[in-house]
């Protein structure tokens, strides 16, 4: 497994529960405290990681709220040093995105900010700094975002389980660096450890369970075998397929999610392939039998309320450049976006509100990238025509994908590499909407 280097003992070992995943129903306004904590990523008996939280643990809390609901959320930071929070592939307000500097001010240290927002689509996202993400995301500030359907789907039980990998000594001491330029210029910061933060611990033998698959990694893209269920899948990054598809080959890359519907027929693994055994991420056990499984067919869910793209009113390219092993460009630094390094005083494209746009993503470098789009989802287009609706999207080095958008949503909305070492030194970009 690349970039792993510790030993088989701990990666294989037992006790999935190794960061707390409380959850919070936001009935009511709530607060996320960012501050440092004690993390137990290594399994117990083995040595804590000091790491950042919110509300004393990391992952933070997973915030559930019901489709058409409001959050309100006050983020106090404790840290140390400047803050903000991003409500990852949440259609949310421009003044509500998190982005310092563009949407907000940063939040200081000892200071607040109050977050207030409608989920307008169910689904699975998630939340991370916006702040220095490449080290604050890295050191534990992010958590799920679930929104859930008015009659979300039969299962027995509703399962989160957040894909990371982390960069640890022997004892749990995350390995400092998080600026390392060398990362920056090849695939990122790759963990030497990386577990399945599972949700739920055992389920009986034909419980139906929803599998939320989130990859809150800063740069590593997951390969996941999924063993010991049968089912579909039904979403990818929030948003319902029109209908299932078979499991297949699951990857995701940074910030990507997948919804699944399964039947478990056995202890169900989450593993990494590699050359030689897989990588055990993490497991549910199997306890007993269910004796009144669900057995009806798995059907979509709901449709979301996103606008269908007609013809485009502009063709666009944003090429991607840079970093080692690539070609010049004239940006001033590792990464480049159509010759710029960083955030353009003016934005790569002005839209009117409800403008369709179709951008070709081309990728001249060495590495893959995924590409997040804020405030929005598109649709990766191909020969055949509108493909799945996502808002990060995996470009593989050397390919071009189209991706066609309708630019509803006011405001200035980033548009950068979501392997967030690459967005540090320079693969980002933004749009406006008027």
């Amino acid at each position: 497994m690349t970039g792993f280097t510790l030993n088989r003992r701990r990666a294989m070992a037992s006790g999935l529960a190794l960061l707390a995943m409380p959850r919070a129903a936001l009935a009511a306004p709530t607060v996320l405290r960012a501050a440092p904590v004690s993390a137990q990523i290594l399994p117990k008996g083995d040595g804590t990681t000091a790491m950042l939280g919110l509300n004393g643990t990391t992952p933070g809390p997973e915030l559930r709220v019901k489709q058409g609901s409001r959050l309100d959320v006050t983020f106090e930071n404790q840290i140390g040093a400047d803050s903000a929070l991003h409500w990852h592939g949440i259609r949310i307000e421009n003044a509500m995105d998190g982005v310092p500097g563009m949407t907000q001010s940063a939040v200081p240290h000892g200071g607040r900010f109050d977050y207030s927002f409608v989920a307008p689509d169910a689904g699975t996202f998630w939340y991370h700094s916006h702040s220095r993400s490449w080290e604050q995301v890295e050191q534990g500030l992010y958590g799920a975002l679930i929104v859930e359907e008015a009659e979300p789907p039969a299962v027995d039980h509703d399962v989160t389980v957040l894909l990371d990998d982390w960069r640890l000594e022997e004892d749990g001491t995350l390995i400092g660096g998080f600026g390392n330029r060398h990362d920056f210029a090849h695939a990122g910061r790759l963990g030497n450890f990386a577990r399945a933060l599972v949700s739920v611990d055992t389920a009986r033998r034909g419980d139906r369970l929803r599998l939320r698959l989130i990859n809150t990694a800063t740069a590593r893209i997951f390969p996941v075998i999924l063993s010991g269920a049968s089912g579909k899948v039904v979403a990818l990054d929030g948003m319902p397929l029109p209908a299932p598809r078979e499991i297949g080959d699951i990857t995701l890359a940074p910030a990507q999610r997948m919804d699944l519907i399964v039947d478990v027929t056995d202890t169900l693994r989450f593993d990494f392939p590699t050359r030689g055994d897989p990588y055990e991420l993490g497991r549910i056990a199997v306890e007993g039998d269910n004796p009144s499984p669900i057995g009806t067919d798995i059907t979509p869910l709901p449709a979301a309320n996103t606008p269908t793209p007609g013809p485009a009113d502009h063709e666009l390219t944003l090429t991607m450049q840079g970093g080692a092993m690539g070609g010049r460009h004239s940006g001033d630094d590792i990464w480049a976006l159509n010759g710029h390094s960083g955030l353009p005083e003016t934005p790569f494209a002005r839209f009117k509100r409800g403008e369709t746009a179709r951008i070709r993503l081309v990728n001249e470098t060495a590495f893959p990238h995924g590409m997040h789009l804020h405030g929005h989802h598109f649709y990766e287009t191909s020969e055949a025509g509108l493909g799945d609706l996502r808002d990060t999207t995996l470009i593989n080095r050397g390919e071009s994908r189209d991706i066609l958008c309708v630019f509803d949503n006011p405001g200035k909305w980033l548009l950068h590499c979501h392997m967030l070492g690459h967005q540090a030194a320079g693969m980002k970009t933004w749009v406006e909407v008027t």
